[in-house]
């Protein structure tokens, strides 16, 4: 057990949906900020956005006091995935590694494009679907150079430590060998998944070919140190919120009542009597009107 848990505000699929982060003692904290990049050597945290098989594109909102999940919005609308044949929603469990940011002040000497302003992406690979606002520990297997409307935006393969075939996936040749055609999926996931929205075709640099595990860990630990630098107020952040409750040499650090009160001022939790649509549901309501 990772000793988090999460909390959800109003209901799922609406504009004032929120999943707020708790730590062992059940004081609220950011999943950006307060959760700590490393659960062990070499093994990293990911905070888990999006369920496998799921549309919804939801996000650390990272510029919202503590840094809560929410579902992404695009000219008023919630903004949902397509299901780009022969893929059902994200083909993975998607999230982030908390700790880190990619700084859209610094380009990147492999893609020459500058961060696309949040924390570095994952694509975790294990056969668990899990749930959205879980904090899971991962080992990292490679990373994706994708470009995203001239911004870079790596993408981190990992695989969930619990997973009962994490022991046989050590570097991205593993998967390779082991789930034959699912990175090539993958690349084919993140190069159409916006077409439906009317926009052109991600690109990525080499050649869309994954590097291994070495390449990826010193990619994420630049980004550590970019988010570093900007809770710490050496970079400004030009509207992301760095209110933390544990990082010690940030003047951005609150304790935890004025958390609860962030918290506190939000709609309560759906009570269990909500009639909630599912996903699916919602994606065809949207794909409707």
């Amino acid at each position: 057990m990772s000793g988090f848990s999460s909390e959800e505000r109003a209901a799922p699929f609406t504009l004032e949906y929120r999943v707020f982060l708790k730590n062992e003692k059940g004081q609220y904290i950011s999943p950006f900020h307060d959760v700590p990049i490393y659960a062990d050597k070499d093994v990293f945290h990911m905070v888990v956005e999006v369920p496998r098989w799921s549309n919804a594109k939801m996000e650390i909102a990272t510029k919202d006091p503590l840094n809560p999940i929410k579902q992404d919005v695009k000219k008023g609308k919630l903004r949902y995935v397509a299901n780009l044949f022969p893929y059902k929603g994200y083909i993975w469990n998607y999230g982030a590694i908390p700790q880190t940011w990619e700084d859209p002040g610094h380009n990147d000497k492999h893609t020459g494009c500058c961060g696309d302003n949040d924390p570095i992406d994952v694509c975790e690979i294990g056969s668990k679907v899990c749930a959205r606002g879980e904090i899971i520990r991962v080992k990292v297997l490679g990373i994706l150079a994708m470009i995203d409307e001239g911004e870079t935006d790596w993408k981190v393969i990992a695989i969930n430590v619990d997973d009962p075939d994490a022991a046989n996936y050590n570097d991205i040749n593993d998967v390779k060998r082991l789930k034959p055609g699912y990175l090539e999926a993958t690349v084919d996931w993140f190069r159409r998944y916006k077409v439906p929205d009317g926009k052109p075709e991600n690109q990525f640099a080499f050649n869309a070919e994954f590097k291994d595990k070495d390449f990826a860990m010193d990619i994420i630990k630049s980004t550590h140190d970019h988010w570093r630098a900007l809770v710490t107020k050496k970079i400004d952040g030009k509207g992301i919120s760095c209110m933390n409750t544990t990082v010690s040499e940030s003047p951005f650090k609150c304790d935890p009542d004025a958390a609860k009160a962030i918290v506190d001022a939000l709609p309560p939790p759906c009570e269990s009597a909500c009639t909630v649509p599912t996903d699916v549901d919602k994606w065809f309501h949207h794909q409707k009107n």
